[in-house]
Parts: C-alpha cells; sequence; structure tokens
C-alpha cells in the first residue's frame, strides 16, 4: 500500500465522514489490500476478498463517493480486519 492509499484508508475512517472522497482512490486503496473485481452491469461492481463481498454502484455522473458508500466501504474493510 502507498502513502496515497493510506491517506485513502484514513480519510475513510475518519470522523465526521466525507462526502467528497474520489471514488477511483477508493477502488485503487481496495485493490492495493487485494480485492478481486468483478464488474457488473451498469455502474455496479463487486469487490471480493477473502470470502467476503461487497458490492457497490460506482458514482455517476460525479466522481465523488458520497457518504453512505464511504461507510459501507468502512464497513466491509472492517469485516476484512484492515483499520488505519
Amino acid at each position: 500500500m502507498n502513502s496515497k492509499q493510506r491517506k485513502t484508508l484514513e480519510a475513510i475512517f475518519s470522523e465526521p465522514v466525507s462526502g467528497n472522497l474520489p471514488w477511483d482512490r477508493i477502488e485503487a486503496l481496495l485493490l492495493a489490500i487485494g480485492c478481486n473485481v468483478v464488474e457488473g452491469s451498469g455502474s455496479s461492481v463487486m469487490f471480493e476478498k477473502n470470502g467476503r463481498r461487497a458490492y457497490f454502484h460506482r458514482p455517476h455522473p460525479q466522481r465523488e463517493a458520497l457518504v453512505y458508500r464511504i461507510k459501507a466501504v468502512r464497513e466491509f474493510l472492517l469485516k476484512l480486519e484492515i483499520t488505519p
């Protein structure tokens, strides 16, 4: 994990939750920790690691993940026991 991905991880776990974190940074973090990506139809995407799965819709037309998406990513990371 590089420094940009560490900053993304810290931003995901920061309080209050930021609503302007670019989704591509979140995807890069999930790939860096070893998640497999399965593209769905349209904007849907699934991340899987160690038998655990998380389903998301990529934000569009904006690039930033909204608060509820960031909270969902945080929950997925906690299930994987990944924290800053």
